[in-house]
């Protein structure tokens, strides 16, 4: 009798293990995690957090707009470039990026240099969603203007499809050019 307890509450903590985690392989669990590794990224790197955007030339050096309609995206505006011109829907935009996790450590994935190509990514502006994800397409929207750069923290939601599987969070420091043709 005393064996079969043994194999039954053997059973209980093997179960109760492989409950626990499951649990935290849950998309609620991990997007929480996401939620606070950006969280955890903002409070180390003293980011300011706000809500309207300002002025061109108001921006604070770690001034970081909370996008609004858009769950953890944030953006914030390190020069406005060519303001004779403003990007329209449709028009092809090149951009030169880095992109970096947002770990205590980060981990630079993505570099690409001007040795390489001047701006090794295009898509066209609010129509292709597959060479840009949408925080890019939002962060273009916000520079406006060909030679603008920004950097922006993005959450998976807002980023490549790989990114949205993997619920994982990502930084980038961005410039763009609108060629007019």
């Amino acid at each position: 009798m005393n064996n079969r307890l043994y194999i039954i509450a053997g059973c209980m903590v093997v179960l109760m293990m492989a409950v626990t985690a499951c649990d935290q392989n849950t998309y609620s669990a991990l997007r929480a995690k996401e939620d606070k590794l950006i969280a955890d990224f903002i409070q180390r790197q003293n980011i300011n957090i706000i809500y309207e955007v300002p002025e061109d030339s108001a921006w604070g050096e770690k001034d970081y707009l909370k996008v609004p309609g858009y769950d953890d995206l944030y953006y914030h505006q390190v020069s406005a470039g060519d303001t004779s011109y403003t990007v329209k829907t449709g028009n092809k935009v090149l951009v030169r990026y880095i992109r970096y996790t947002l770990n205590e450590v980060a981990d630079t994935s993505r570099y690409m240099t001007t040795a390489e190509q001047a701006y090794p990514t295009e898509f066209a502006y609010l129509t292709d969603y597959t060479n840009a994800p949408v925080g890019w397409h939002v962060a273009v929207g916000l520079m406006k203007h060909s030679g603008a750069a920004c950097k922006i923290i993005c959450p998976s939601k807002q980023g490549f499809d790989i990114e949205k599987n993997a619920v994982i969070p990502y930084g980038y420091d961005m410039q763009i050019q609108i060629p007019r043709f």
